[in-house]
């Protein structure tokens, strides 16, 4: 039952992404191993947004680490758990509950144990900066306390990267790139801790060289200048030379104009899901305290409220109008919709 679950939630979430983004490309997808334990590391830039991509596009059931305050409300918490995801805890918790984050990375070894994968983004935050901050270590206590335990698993790690174009705007577009796989035991040094600097330096330059990675210092001021070239921010090789040569060989796109057919396109849009757009305008998105969620929740007013709102409609027709209106409508917004997206 388990199961059908997680790939009822993963079809749907696969084709609520495809209608939401313009554009999504996943590149290298055959470098993860099929039937091994898997670690994943990726950045994090758009909160629930990024463990969606991956969960839909790895081709593995993934369980993810997430952040503790999430999972408050009981609903949630059970929603969450169903999904494979696990509550992690930050100082910001309290420190009582730091205790608490032992028996999910004991849990996290004996998952890896069954050739499972499990997510992590080890920056341990998520920021719309475009920029792979510092790693955390706990992916290396899991890394390691699994190896001890566990001497002889052949535990591969993936460094991915996730990039939008404009991660809080709709329609945006993104790119997922999936790097080689690195076996952990290549880390098994008889000192622990140059270990774990030698893995995170490791896993900071293989995950930066996935996605955008503008070095801190002058951020606005390089951050600018890659805007002013119109670099493709899907591509992290071409705009990471652009900045590594001071922006002297930038590959730069051509600007799309806007048109009036899909502005026109939109208001008709608006006009017919009037409601579920005004109870995200007016009622979620103003409760939205961090700007990184802004997709997250929008997304999930996208898959839930639209959908609902539509059958409403397109049942109400087929009632006073008859089926044969019904379909021609609900053919005819649904194209209209699609157009809108990836035009």
């Amino acid at each position: 039952m388990k199961l059908l679950w997680l790939h009822f939630v993963r079809t749907y979430i696969r084709l609520g992404l495809f209608c939401y983004y313009k554009s999504l490309k996943v590149y290298h997808v055959e470098n993860i191993p099929k039937n091994k334990p898997v670690l994943f590391l990726s950045n994090h830039q758009n909160a629930l947004i990024d463990p969606l991509l991956i969960a839909t596009k790895s081709g593995r059931f993934c369980y993810f680490l997430t952040r503790a305050s999430v999972f408050n409300k009981p609903i949630v918490d059970r929603l969450l758990r169903s999904l494979q995801m696990l509550p992690v805890y930050r100082i910001r918790d309290g420190w009582s509950n730091i205790s608490n984050n032992n028996s999910i990375f004991s849990a996290c070894t004996d998952i890896l144990k069954q050739n499972k994968a499990v997510t992590i983004f080890p920056e341990g935050n998520h920021h719309l900066n475009r920029t792979v901050r510092p790693l955390s270590k706990g992916f290396t206590r899991i890394v390691f306390e699994t190896l001890e335990k566990y001497p002889e698993l052949d535990l591969q790690i993936i460094p991915v990267g996730v990039n939008y174009i404009k991660a809080d705007r709709f329609v945006d577009s993104t790119a997922v790139f999936f790097g080689k796989p690195i076996a952990a035991k290549n880390y098994l040094l008889k000192d622990r801790i140059q270990a774990v600097i030698a893995l995170k330096a490791d896993m900071h330059q293989a995950i930066s060289k996935l996605t955008t990675h503008i070095p801190s210092e002058n951020y606005e001021e390089n951050l600018t200048k890659l805007i002013e070239n119109n670099v493709d921010f899907l591509n992290p090789e071409a705009v990471n030379n652009c900045i590594s040569s001071n922006f002297e060989t930038c590959q730069k796109q051509t600007k799309s104009k806007a048109s009036f057919f899909k502005t026109g396109i939109k208001y008709i849009l608006l006009a017919n899901f009037v409601l579920p757009f005004m109870v995200w305008k007016t009622y979620v998105k103003p409760k939205i305290k961090e700007i990184e969620f802004v997709a997250t929740f929008r997304f999930a007013v996208y898959i839930t409220l639209f959908p609902i709102w539509f059958f409403i409609v397109v049942f109400a027709l087929s009632i006073f109008l008859g089926w044969q209106i019904a379909l021609i409508y609900a053919f005819v917004i649904s194209v209209l919709a699609l157009l809108y997206v990836k035009a």
